[in-house]
């Protein structure tokens, strides 16, 4: 690789490096082409970049924003995952995809400019998704308004019965 062609990758890693939410830091050995192609496919369709970068331009990247800490998850076969829009996809699908694939290793991950550990990024890939989420706050704000219409409507219908009663009666 010329040297223009390296400064490009650096200063793309560099970007990516401070722009993206979440970062997962892998190590690929052993996943055939098929499998590395799914891989692709799965992030890509969730909105997330997986590039193989070389070790020392990354090294060079993550110094340059001063993350030096960074560096030493840059050894061996290394791909990162950038998530742009959600922080938990890259974890999530990544997580998935070595529970089904033992050769796929997590290094380590980047959440909101931390480093965090392999666990962690576990971790990060339970947590329901932004949709689930919502949906869970939602539902939560429904059941107050929820019991106190059925509240209102257990007074109504105790009264409709007893006029029942009393028809009844007079019938």
């Amino acid at each position: 690789m010329a040297r223009p062609e390296k400064e490009a990758v650096v200063k793309e890693l560099t970007d990516k490096f401070s722009s993206a939410k979440s970062i997962v830091i892998t190590d690929y050995l052993g996943l055939n082409v098929a499998e590395m192609t799914e891989l692709r496919r799965q992030l890509r369709e969730a909105g997330v970049e997986f590039k193989v970068v070389k070790n020392t331009l990354a090294t060079i990247a993550a110094n340059q924003i001063e993350m030096e800490a960074m560096t030493e998850f840059f050894s061996g076969p290394t791909a990162i995952a950038f998530g742009e829009e959600d922080p938990v996809s890259p974890a999530k699908i990544l997580v998935d995809f070595a529970k089904d694939h033992d050769v796929i290793e997590i290094k380590a991950g980047l959440l909101n400019g931390e480093i965090i550990t392999k666990e962690k990024v576990q971790s990060l890939a339970k947590i329901p998704s932004r949709e689930v989420l919502l949906a869970q706050a939602f539902a939560n704000m429904k059941a107050p308004l929820t019991g106190l219409v059925n509240v209102l409507q257990g007074n109504i219908r105790g009264l409709v019965q007893v006029l029942g009663q009393i028809k009844d009666q007079k019938a």
